[in-house]
Formats: structure tokens, sequence, C-alpha cells
């Protein structure tokens, strides 16, 4: 069992930055995959980013790559979203998930809102 508590959402401006925090209690946390999801008002969830047990491979959907950038640390039960160069359509509730493989997860956190003015 995996518990995810994100943190770090908020207001921000176009163009402006936030980085998402995900805090895990798991012993064997660096054991597991680890991947961001965001659901925009009216949307269905979508993939956003994931990255793999041993932060070897990381994954970025089309509409963030190169402005959003994915780590861990596995010594502080960690996960991370840095996000630059925010959009309008970046706003959403952005999710941390766990699971034994990139595309398979199987624990999410409850969300943090992230709202990206124009």
């Amino acid at each position: 069992q995996v518990q995810l508590v994100e943190s770090g959402g908020g207001l921000v401006q176009v163009g402006g930055s936030l980085r998402l925090s995900c805090a895990a209690s798991a012993a064997t946390f660096s054991n597991y995959a680890l991947g961001w999801f965001r659901q925009a008002p009216g949307k269905e969830r979508e993939f956003v980013a994931a990255q793999s047990w041993n932060g070897v491979s990381t994954y970025y959907a089309d509409s963030v790559k190169d402005r959003f950038t994915m780590s861990r640390d596995n010594a502080k039960n960690m996960v991370y979203l840095q996000m630059n160069s925010l959009r309008p359509e970046d706003t959403a509730v952005y999710y941390c998930a766990a699971g034994p493989t990139t595309s398979g997860m199987d624990y999410w956190g409850k969300g943090t809102l992230v709202t990206v003015s124009s």
C-alpha cells in the first residue's frame, strides 16, 4: 500500500512556474514507478509524465515536453514536477500516482489544483 499526498498547487500567471511535490509513504518507495496525471474541468484525466523505479526512463506527454520536468528523491520518498512556461490549458487538478510500471499505476493521491491565469 502506498499513500501519496500532493502539494504545491496554486494560482500562477501565464508563463510562470510552479513545482509540485508528492510525498509517499511506503517502505518500498524506490521499487515503484511514479507518474503525474491531470484532469481539467469537464475533461478526462490525462497522462502528464512518468518515471521508472530507478529514474532511468522518464516519459512526457507531448503537450508538456520541454516545459515540465519530473524527478524523484528515493531517499526522501518524494517525487516532483517542475512546471515552466505555464499556459492556461495547463489548468487542472494534478495527481501523483505510483505503480509497478510506468504504464500501470495502482495508487493515487487526492490531487492539487493548478490554475494558470491569463
